[in-house]
């Protein structure tokens, strides 16, 4: 009896774009949409309720280094498979918490769960079996999953609506389960060969990661994480207090999501016409302009709107800048153990971001100098990628075998 050949690399792209879709709709959009009702149903505070919710983000950012380590061994069909059954269990431990200790522990599991099932270990498996075509792939991922929030926040608003916040999760839970279960299982079976020995150009990890290249894109992937996080969580408070009505500050937002699809779009010629460090720092670089035009720009509404969808491009740009950032310096055989590390504190400054900005607002009681201070910090992070250097040279991609079927 003749055994089942591997899936394809291309079957495999097709998995993760609809796992990783619906791992970020089930266990980090619906909060956005659920967390009011599950305040106003508990009785606990909308700031309680939302620093549960981080404290799970925080918990991912740092399992993200473990779990790259044990990717970069394994490969991602077991840490991914794993990510989504435990995923589906803490949605469930959400849906039915009674007490807020055990809501604060549900999201911590969330935490774990999505640091197997988001991005980072995605774009390793990517990586890994694409070889020199993974900015195409990771490029397609990113393009897909970009609509999680535009499928998920809609259908949990309605679910919310007609069956309660609880039922909701149990419903969304009941999807990760029966949908990414499978395709981690089945899809991710393509060989795996761990390089265990060190990083880029046989280097040992250690070494890379003390590396001054590697630090100073780190601290700036850090910051320009920082900046961006802030920056969405406050772009609507930033419009209304220019003199926006609700309605076209909203507008403006769901457009510059839009143009992180855009920017996405724009990033395979990017990574062909520019080196590295120079892409890195460009593409941070419209990201502080942008922020600063928002800080000076009161108006008209439309050049506004004009510069938010600009910064949102800048946005969708980064996070591919992050995805390759590690792959184009030190090559694709140790991306996962190198990556987890590069992205851990950039999760942290993403759960920190939200109490930074409105920390910030709240002291100069001005969004707009928020957004200075944010500009600020992302000409330095441009700044930092841009002086990081090349501590060896850099590798050229190689393609991987492809599975014999």
């Amino acid at each position: 009896m003749s055994t089942p050949s591997p899936p394809s690399p291309g079957r495999v792209l097709v998995a993760l774009c609809v796992s990783v879709t619906i791992s970020y709709g089930v266990l980090y959009y619906a909060f956005t949409v659920l967390a009011p009702a599950i305040s106003t149903e508990t009785g606990w505070s909308a700031t309680a309720v939302t620093a549960a919710f981080s404290v799970g983000i925080l918990a991912g950012a740092l399992a993200g280094i473990p779990v790259g380590r044990e990717l970069q061994k394994r490969g991602p069909r077991l840490v991914m498979t794993a990510g989504s059954l435990l995923g589906a269990a803490a949605i469930v431990l959400v849906g039915s918490a009674s007490t807020y200790p055990v809501f604060v522990v549900a999201w911590l599991l969330v935490g774990l769960a999505s640091s197997g099932t988001f991005y980072p270990p995605a774009f390793a498996a990517l990586t890994h079996w694409y070889g020199a075509g993974r900015v195409r792939a990771i490029t397609t991922l990113t393009l897909v999953a970009g609509f999680a929030s535009t499928i998920f926040a809609p259908v949990t608003a309605a679910l919310s609506e007609s069956i309660g916040w609880r039922a909701t999760y149990f419903v969304l839970a009941a999807v990760l389960l029966v949908v990414t279960v499978p395709a981690h299982a089945f899809a991710l079976r393509l060989p795996w060969h761990p390089h265990e020995t060190g990083g880029g150009g046989g280097r040992p990890d250690r070494e890379v990661l003390r590396s001054r290249t590697f630090v100073l894109l780190a601290a700036s992937g850090t910051l320009a994480a920082l900046a961006m996080h802030a920056s969405l969580v406050n772009l609507v408070p930033l419009l209304l207090q220019q003199g926006m009505d609700l309605q076209l500050a909203a507008w403006a937002l769901g457009l510059s999501g839009a143009g992180q699809v855009v920017g996405r779009l724009a990033y395979p010629a990017l990574d062909r016409r520019w080196p590295t460090n120079a892409r890195a720092a460009g593409v941070i670089g419209v990201m502080a302009v942008t922020l600063g035009g928002l800080a000076l720009v009161p108006g008209p509404a439309l050049l506004v709107i004009a510069i938010a969808v600009v910064a949102g491009a800048a946005r969708g740009l980064f996070t591919l800048v992050g995805a390759t950032v590690v792959s184009d310096h030190w090559g694709p055989r140790r991306y996962a153990a190198l990556n987890g590390v590069y992205q851990a504190p950039k999760g942290v400054a993403a759960a920190l971001a939200p109490a930074f900005g409105a920390g910030i607002a709240a002291v100069t009681g001005s969004y707009a100098l928020l957004f200075a201070v944010l500009a600020s910090i992302a000409l330095v992070a441009a700044g930092l990628a841009g002086a990081a250097g090349y501590d060896s040279p850099q590798p050229q991609p190689q393609p991987q075998p492809q599975p014999q079927a």
